[in-house]
């Protein structure tokens, strides 16, 4: 199997920033890096569905959310095992619970139907 257990939630003021960190582990990563996978960040706010934030794939190559172009940054560490995301010029609107998950073998659009394995989530909450 593959666990995934994400942190670096909290509150912040609008306007701050905040980096979530994802680790991932487990006998099957192996498998799954050694092949072409998707990597990503979802989030889901109180009362609506769970979208799509970020995603990277095996070549490196992100794809956003439109409402978080120019203020969040998908990347992974140079051995795979940890996915991050880097959240700039936060604003209310981007308050959710949010959730790394790896699948393959491509990041297509939508993107959670891919994804194989999740975690159970970091809390964002973002203060006017």
């Amino acid at each position: 199997q593959v666990q995934l257990v994400e942190s670096g939630g909290g509150s912040v003021q609008s306007g701050g920033s905040l980096t979530l960190s994802c680790a991932i582990s487990g006998y099957r990563y192996s498998v799954v890096i050694s092949n072409r996978y998707c990597m990503g960040w979802f989030r889901q706010a109180p009362g609506k569905e769970r979208e799509g934030v970020a995603v990277i794939d095996n070549d490196g190559r992100t794809s956003y959310e439109e409402s978080v172009k120019g203020r969040f940054t998908i990347s992974h560490g140079y051995a795979k095992n940890t996915l991050y995301l880097s959240m700039n010029s936060l604003k209310p609107e981007d308050t959710a619970r949010y959730y790394c998950a790896v699948g393959g073998p491509y990041c297509e659009r939508p993107w959670e139907h891919g994804m194989d394995y999740w975690g159970k989530g970091t809390l964002v909450t973002i203060s006017s």
